[in-house]
């Protein structure tokens, strides 16, 4: 019965903003422009340096898109949750828990902003222009890889929103932390992870999996040899980590929602 609710609750979410086509509009293309900052930030970097970490600018622009198409769906269906602590404080979450549906397939659908889209726009056209730039000796596998590098990306930031959002069943107004962490983690892994301090590599990188996002299947399209030594299989692994993601990301959400005591309003 959910799988049919759902669709439903989407598809009518996007018709109401699709009636408003000049705000959509204009509110896709401030989505292309924010996403375009980024990247005039990368271009400007390298137009002072020739690499970075030991990687050229074109390569640099593939994890850029790689990350930034994965951020782009993550935030259009996971976003919501940063309306957590609303939900909580009101007792709307209450009103979830009423219902026979789960609670986080409720929020995730609750408020779909269509113009997000625009950012995976922008990424997508910085993914297409980087990988007809970088030398990538093409097989099946790279083909796969390709393709899911940007989904599996999706999970794992998505199973990140859950993890960081979770924290506001115990702190009401824990959202700036979670905002940290979600947001804090695309700009993470817009660069190579190696031109980072250790400490802040091995949270964002293997704590937060933020490498396994962009990084390490960048290295594997590109052939190339981890600076910081981890074997060349590592990139084929992030399919594999974003499952592992949100297997952990469902045991948390779960375990928080049966400790969750309410309100009282």
């Amino acid at each position: 019965m959910a799988e049919f609710i759902y669709p439903k609750l989407i598809g009518a979410k996007l018709r109401s903003q699709l009636a408003y086509r000049a705000s959509f509009a204009v509110d896709f293309v401030s989505q292309v422009l924010a996403q375009g900052y980024e990247l005039i930030v990368i271009l400007v970097l390298f137009s002072q340096v020739d690499a970075l970490g030991g990687f050229t600018r074109d390569e640099v622009l593939l994890m850029y898109a790689f990350a930034g198409a994965a951020f782009g769906v993550a935030d259009l269906f996971a976003g919501q949750l940063d309306n957590l602590p609303t939900y909580i404080r009101t007792g709307s979450f209450d009103v979830l828990l009423m219902r026979p549906l789960g609670t986080l397939p409720q929020i995730m659908c609750s408020d779909i902003r269509l113009r997000r889209i625009g950012r995976i726009t922008s990424a997508l056209g910085v993914m297409i222009y980087a990988l007809t730039h970088v030398a990538i000796d093409w097989t099946p596998a790279k083909v796969l890889l390709t393709i899911a590098t940007p989904l599996a990306g999706t999970v794992i930031y998505s199973s990140v929103w859950v993890v960081a959002c979770s924290i506001c069943f115990w702190i009401v107004e824990g959202r700036e932390f979670a905002n940290a962490v979600t947001y804090g983690s695309n700009s993470f892994t817009s660069y190579p992870i190696n031109v980072y301090s250790r400490p802040l590599r091995w949270v964002m990188a293997f704590v937060v999996p933020g490498a396994f996002v962009a990084y390490y299947p960048s290295l594997a399209l590109l052939g190339k040899q981890d600076p910081l030594g981890l074997p060349g299989w590592v990139g084929w692994t992030s399919p594999l980590v974003a499952a592992l993601a949100a297997v952990v990301a469902g045991l948390v959400w779960r375990f928080a929602v049966r400790h969750y005591r309410g309100t009282g309003s």
